[in-house]
């Protein structure tokens, strides 16, 4: 169950199996946080699987959607993935 109280969807990993053997096949976005002597920051990242380059990234005193939105919307500017993938974490 979820917090709402309606089930968990749980969706199905469509990445299993799959080749990943070019540039801008599939992108990742992941948040994380860096604890800091007075509270946190919030670190999101968009990465490309093959390169495992880091396309675009940024860090916040808040996990609000805004800044994640920007750091996806300047990873797009350049080129666009064909797979998104991210994890079904609570954020």
């Amino acid at each position: 169950m979820s917090l709402a109280g309606s089930p968990t969807v749980r969706y199905p990993y469509l990445l299993r199996g799959v080749s990943i053997d070019r540039i801008d096949q599939v992108w990742s976005s992941d948040i994380t946080y860096i604890c800091l002597a007075r509270g946190f920051v919030y670190l999101v990242a968009i990465i490309d699987w093959f390169s495992r380059s880091v396309l675009a990234w940024e860090l916040s005193t808040t996990l609000d959607t805004c800044f994640c939105l920007d750091t996806l919307d300047r990873a797009l500017q350049a080129t666009r993935p064909e797979i998104f993938n991210t994890d079904q974490g609570v954020q």
